[in-house]
């Protein structure tokens, strides 16, 4: 589903992801960790087509097609979807309001507000959302454990095909974090085909969440990879013993 082939990018003084290379599998969920500054927010933002970052090299192949040279609205209409490691809030535009015009956007002809409104509670009521929550503003007085909530009911609307979690678990409590990696994992069963990349420090979204791979990034490279047990040696050995082993796993 998604190819990543020897990228490098930059910001205007500053080399960030050099010669960075991953495959995504219809259907798999990956994850990436690794220390702070090692690229890997930046590696969400590049994917999503975001401006503040310069493609040296390299492509992006999201099935098939090379996006490199496409917008973020463009890349949204193919299927990709970034849940932000900090949601911004939006003064004047309502949750409700944004979500009926993304969906629209989306699809090839307007959706009813009767089916509108029903996969709206649904969803709402899935996530454990305060009541009001979707009539207000975006964001506007909400909690990070809301903010967050908020972006997977973006996900859950929008049905995106590849789904991007930077630093998800971030600003949730133990109990929020639970409801939203039980609806991310609800979401993935019914639709097996969509691909999940998971930007973590720590393993314990993936033990809700379980990848089937984990990455470790570190100086704009993936330095080793392997499957969940690699989640927890980074836990117990910190990432300073982990770069320096290098290995992968093969694919099945």
């Amino acid at each position: 589903m998604l190819s990543i082939k020897n990228l490098t990018v930059a910001t205007k003084d500053k080399v960030i992801l050099k010669g960075f290379n991953l495959d995504i599998l219809d259907g798999e969920v990956h994850a990436i960790m690794g220390p702070n500054g090692t690229g890997k927010s930046t590696l969400s933002k590049v994917i999503m087509g975001s401006n503040d970052y310069i493609v040296e090299n390299g492509d992006i192949i999201f099935n098939n097609e090379c996006i490199n040279d496409k917008d973020t609205s463009y890349r949204a209409r193919l299927g990709l979807f970034l849940a932000f490691q900090n949601p911004l809030s939006i003064e004047g535009v309502t949750n409700s309001d944004f979500l009926k015009t993304a969906i629209n956007e989306k699809s090839d002809k307007p959706i009813g507000l009767y089916e509108f409104i029903k996969e709206l509670d649904k969803a709402t009521n899935d996530l454990q959302m305060p009541e009001g929550l979707i009539h207000r503003a975006i964001n506007q007085g909400a909690s990070g454990g809301e903010r967050k909530k908020n972006e997977i009911l973006q996900m859950k609307l929008l049905k995106p095909k590849f789904i991007i979690l930077d630093e998800l678990d971030s600003g949730l409590d133990v109990d929020s974090l639970k409801i939203v990696c039980q609806n991310i994992n609800e979401y993935l069963n019914e639709n097996k085909d969509t691909s999940v990349l998971i930007i973590t420090h720590y393993p314990r979204i993936l033990e809700y969440i379980h990848p089937k791979y984990v990455h470790v990034l570190n100086d704009g490279r993936i330095v080793r990879t392997g499957d969940y047990n690699l989640a927890l040696e980074i836990e117990k050995d910190g990432y300073s013993k982990i770069n320096t082993m290098g290995g992968n796993v093969n694919r099945e």
